[in-house]
């Protein structure tokens, strides 16, 4: 099965050296096999094992990388028509695949990874990919954002193998060598010799991952990259990449759970609402699309990071499926709201016309409205599971008065958000000149199944599989 699952990224490398006159629709149309092998895995009776006990599936894991499979098809979708707006070369394209399906290898191993060091492997190999798919903008901005790209990561990568080395130390006098593996620390938590060991290694683990999404006390730079990148890479660091890092804290967080919880959720929900204060007040000074929706990304994944530790679960996996299919959607959209002059919000949802312009505004104007989690968005029921997930801890711990004052906090900061949201919506309905705008077919079908995903979302189905985790 794991050669299956790896065998779509490896025809795309092998394709991507053949030399054709339109290489960007071949790559598109072969790159949609990823999504055969990942539905098999969602559908299959788990735990299953991959590859001994170093990957295995398990509902979580196949979940994520199902979502990501689909954002994945429409990133091609939307590259088919990538040169219509924006300069790029069919060598760039090539690259970009090429890059793409070494991505795709290590998305793999760091998201079903059973194993710390082979989840560390599988995240370098991702982040190290991704660096060339930033650098298919050859603008001296990309190039100068690409660079700090890669010292950011480094940091955060290595902070990460850092707080592994530590994780590994705490386990080893009781596990031995086997202290790699995420499900046997978790098994035994409890017989951990050095518990202390493991919470710094732990915090030292997730300032590392927090780091990579952009939360504090680097909130910009992840922001500045997906300005410079091409609006699809954009897409895929905000659906794909963070999932693979999302679910090393899902992991590691299991385990500091059992060993003293209090710790846990007293250590997240300080740095989830710092973050939340400067990215609420960077929104709100934000002037383009690609800046926006970037940081309200990361105003998302640290509401995912509070549901979870609050043990809601099932509203922190449908946060995520939500913001895996909202983000990429709008950024997808970014490259036609700006096809007639980049960083204009004003008037950017005027211009459209017959009905593929018509159902572009339309599907622009319901993501839009669903990322700041107004009914039906499939966020507005997860935060509602996962604000009662709060409390639902807080009446445990005794500490109900110290969790109302976070979430009124946490409120006050998201409506700051939700006003900036409302304010660039109507600019960009009633305000500016005039221009015709562009819709290419690819384009709305990408915008299409992400809508339609986000439906599959609220269905009986999903909603029983996650809640069955």
């Amino acid at each position: 099965m794991l050669f299956f699952l790896l065998l779509p990224a490896l025809i795309i490398f092998v394709v991507s050296f053949i030399k054709q006159e339109k290489p960007h629709h071949i790559l598109a149309y072969v790159s949609f096999l990823v999504i055969i092998p990942t539905t098999q895995l969602l559908l299959m009776d788990k735990p299953y094992a991959l590859w001994g006990d170093y990957l295995v599936v398990d509902k979580i894991n196949a979940y994520v990388l199902f979502i990501s499979s689909v954002v994945a098809i429409a990133v091609s979708l939307s590259l088919l028509t990538l040169d219509k707006h924006v300069s790029i070369t069919k060598v760039a394209y090539r690259r970009f695949y090429r890059a793409f399906s070494t991505f795709w290898i290590g998305l793999i191993f760091s998201i079903m990874a059973n194993n710390m060091g082979i989840y560390w492997i599988g995240l370098e190999l991702a982040t190290l990919s991704t660096v060339y798919m930033i650098q298919t903008n050859t603008t001296r901005g990309a190039v100068k954002e690409t660079w700090n790209y890669l010292i950011v990561g480094t940091i955060a990568i290595s902070l990460i193998l850092f707080g592994i080395i530590l994780i590994y130390s705490s386990a080893k006098p009781t596990l031995g060598e086997e202290a790699m593996s995420f499900s046997l620390l978790l098994a035994h938590a409890n017989e951990i010799d050095a518990p202390y060991l493991f919470e710094i290694g732990f915090a030292i683990v997730s300032i590392g991952m927090f780091i990579k999404m952009g939360f504090f006390p680097m909130n910009l730079w992840l922001a500045n990259v997906e300005r410079a990148s091409f609006y699809p890479v954009a897409a895929l660091l905000s659906g794909i990449l963070e999932s693979a890092i999302i679910m090393g804290f899902f992991r590691f967080s299991k385990i500091a759970m059992e060993i003293n919880q209090t710790h846990l959720v007293i250590f997240v929900f300080s740095y989830m609402i710092l973050t939340l204060f400067v990215v609420s007040f960077l929104i709100y000074r934000t002037k383009d699309f690609m800046r926006l929706f970037s940081l309200s990304g990361v105003e998302h994944m640290a509401l995912i990071v509070l549901f979870w530790v609050s043990g809601g679960v099932f509203p922190a996996l449908l946060h995520f499926g939500a913001h895996a299919f909202l983000k990429p959607a709008l950024f997808l959209s970014t490259g036609v709201l700006e096809s007639n002059g980049k960083y204009r919000i004003a008037g950017a949802l005027r211009g459209y016309s017959g009905k593929k312009g018509k159902l572009f505004w339309i599907l622009v104007s319901l993501f839009l409205l669903g990322l700041i989690s107004l009914p039906p968005s499939p966020m507005f029921f997860s935060e509602l599971y996962g604000f009662s997930a709060m409390v639902d801890i807080a009446k445990e711990s005794k500490h109900m008065i110290a969790m109302l004052g976070a979430i009124f906090i946490i409120l006050l900061l998201l409506s700051i958000i939700f006003y900036k949201f409302v304010e660039v919506s109507q600019s960009m309905k009633y305000e500016g000149e005039l221009l015709e705008k562009k819709v290419y077919w690819n384009e709305l079908l990408a915008l299409l199944l992400f809508a339609v995903s986000l439906l599959v979302l609220l269905s009986p189905p999903v909603i029983d599989y996650l809640k069955g985790i």
